[in-house]
C-alpha cells in the first residue's frame, strides 16, 4: 500500500520545506547551549521557537495569531512528518507548547491566552503539567491536592510529582481538589500557579536513566495563594480540561514511536537467524502501527474523533517501542550499554535519542507506557468502548 496526499497538502509541505530551508537555527549557535530538562529553552532556541511562531509554522493547525495557519490534520500530519524526517525539534518545552498552551486556547478566557499562552508559544514563558501525585498517578480522579476558595484566591495544599521541568518552569497548569464532597471526577478543578509564587517549592531529582541533568520533580504546595483568575475552564470543570490536555498529548503520538522505531532498524545491525525473526517482528509492528495511524489520520480529516482508536494505537506504538529496545538490547550484549551521547540524558524531543545506547533507550521507553496515559488505562478504554466489557 502506498499512501498519497492531494496536491494542496504536498503545496503545504513544500512550503514548510522551504521555510526550513532558509531558517534552521546554524549548528554553531545550536551547540553554544543545550536544555537540560523539558521546561529549560536555551536562548538560541527561544529564538527559533519565535521565529516559527512568527511564520506560523509552530503549531500550523492553529490561527495565525496562535503560531499557526488554520492548517488542517493532513497539513499538520505533513508537518509533523518534515520535522521527524530532519531529526529536529521544534521546542524545548513540549509540555507547555503541546499541552498547556493548547488547553488555555481550548478552554482559557481571552485574558489567559493573551498573558499565559501566547507567552508560552513564543518561548518567553515555559510550563510544567502538574497532574500526578504520590497516591494519584494514572488515576488522575484520586488526586488530593486541595485548593480551598479564600476570598478572590485559592489556597492550595498538597503535593505533587514527576512533574516535568518544574524546577525549570514559569508557570504550572495544576489539578486541584476544590469540592472534596462532590464525585471524584466532579470537584476537580485547573488552576495556573507560577512557580515563585510563595509557598511553592520545587525539587528535582534523578531517574535510573538521567542521573545527571534533571528533569522530574516533586512539587510541594505550602498555602500557596493563587488569584481567581488563574482558574483555568469552570470551577469543579477540572475533569474536562485534563482530558482536553491528554488528548493534545495523543493525538499524533504514534507518530513518535514510528520514528523512533524506525530509526532504531536502521541503525542496529542484526546477525543470527533468531536476530532475523525478531527483526522481522519488530518490522511488521512498525507496519502496523503507520497504517492504523493512517487509517486514524484519514478519519480525523474527515472530523470523525475516535478516541478508542488513538488508544490502540496509543497501546500499540509505547509497547511495541519498548519490546523492541529490549531485544536490541538483549541481543547487543555489553554493548549495548555503550551509546555515543553519554553527555545529555534520553530525551524523547530530542536527537540525541537517536544514538544513546540500547540500555538508555530501553529503560527511557517505559516513559511511553505512562505518558498521556498508561497502558493499563488505555485497555480499560479499549475493553469498554470498543469490546463493549462491561466496566469493573
Amino acid at each position: 500500500m502506498r499512501l498519497t496526499f492531494d496536491d494542496d497538502v504536498e503545496a503545504f509541505r513544500a512550503e514548510y520545506i522551504a521555510f526550513l530551508e532558509a531558517n534552521l537555527p546554524d549548528e554553531a549557535e545550536a551547540a553554544g547551549e543545550a536544555s537540560r530538562s523539558t521546561a529549560h529553552v536555551p536562548l538560541w532556541a527561544r529564538r527559533w521557537q519565535r521565529r516559527q511562531f512568527d511564520h506560523g509554522w509552530l503549531l500550523p493547525g492553529n490561527p495565525p495569531e496562535y503560531g499557526g495557519r488554520n492548517a488542517g490534520v493532513l497539513q499538520q500530519f505533513v508537518h509533523r512528518e518534515e520535522l521527524a524526517r530532519r531529526r529536529i525539534y521544534h521546542c524545548f518545552n513540549p509540555q507547555g507548547v503541546g499541552i498547556i498552551a493548547a488547553s488555555l486556547l481550548s478552554f482559557g478566557t481571552e485574558e489567559q491566552k493573551r498573558r499565559w499562552a501566547v507567552p508560552i508559544l513564543r518561548g518567553e514563558l515555559t510550563a510544567s503539567l502538574g497532574m500526578s501525585e504520590p497516591g494519584a498517578g494514572s488515576d488522575l480522579a484520586g488526586l488530593a491536592t486541595r485548593a480551598v476558595r479564600a476570598g478572590d484566591e485559592f489556597v492550595v495544599n498538597g503535593q505533587k510529582v514527576w512533574t516535568s521541568g518544574a524546577h525549570d518552569a514559569d508557570v504550572l497548569l495544576a489539578f486541584v481538589r476544590t469540592d472534596p464532597d462532590a464525585p471524584r471526577h466532579k470537584g476537580i478543578s485547573a488552576l495556573l500557579i507560577p512557580t515563585d509564587t510563595p509557598g511553592l517549592e520545587r525539587r528535582p531529582f534523578a531517574s535510573v536513566h538521567d542521573r545527571h541533568n534533571l528533569d522530574f520533580n516533586e512539587v510541594f504546595f505550602t498555602d500557596v495563594r493563587v488569584p481567581g483568575a488563574n482558574l483555568v475552564g469552570p470551577l469543579n470543570g477540572g475533569w474536562t480540561v485534563a482530558n482536553g490536555s491528554l488528548g493534545h498529548e495523543r493525538t499524533m503520538m504514534w507518530m513518535s514511536f514510528a520514528d523512533r522505531m524506525g530509526q532504531a532498524l536502521v541503525t542496529y545491525r542484526p546477525d543470527g537467524m533468531l536476530d532475523r525473526d525478531r527483526i522481522a517482528t519488530i518490522a511488521m509492528d512498525l507496519q502496523a502501527l503507520r497504517l492504523l495511524g493512517s487509517a486514524a489520520l484519514g478519519q480525523a480529516a474527515r472530523g470523525e474523533r475516535d478516541i478508542p482508536a488513538v488508544s490502540v494505537l496509543k497501546v500499540l506504538g509505547s509497547e511495541a517501542e519498548q519490546q523492541a529496545y529490549a531485544h536490541m538490547l538483549e541481543a547487543s550484549g555489553i554493548d549495548g550499554l555503550l551509546g555515543n551521547a553519554p553527555t545529555g540524558p534520553y530525551n524523547p524531543y530530542s536527537p540525541e535519542q537517536y544514538t544513546a545506547s540500547w540500555f538508555t533507550r530501553y529503560l527511557g521507553s517505559f516513559a511511553g507506557t505512562i505518558a498521556g496515559g498508561t497502558s493499563e488505562i488505555q485497555r480499560n478504554i479499549i475493553a469498554q468502548r470498543i469490546l463493549g466489557l462491561p466496566a469493573r
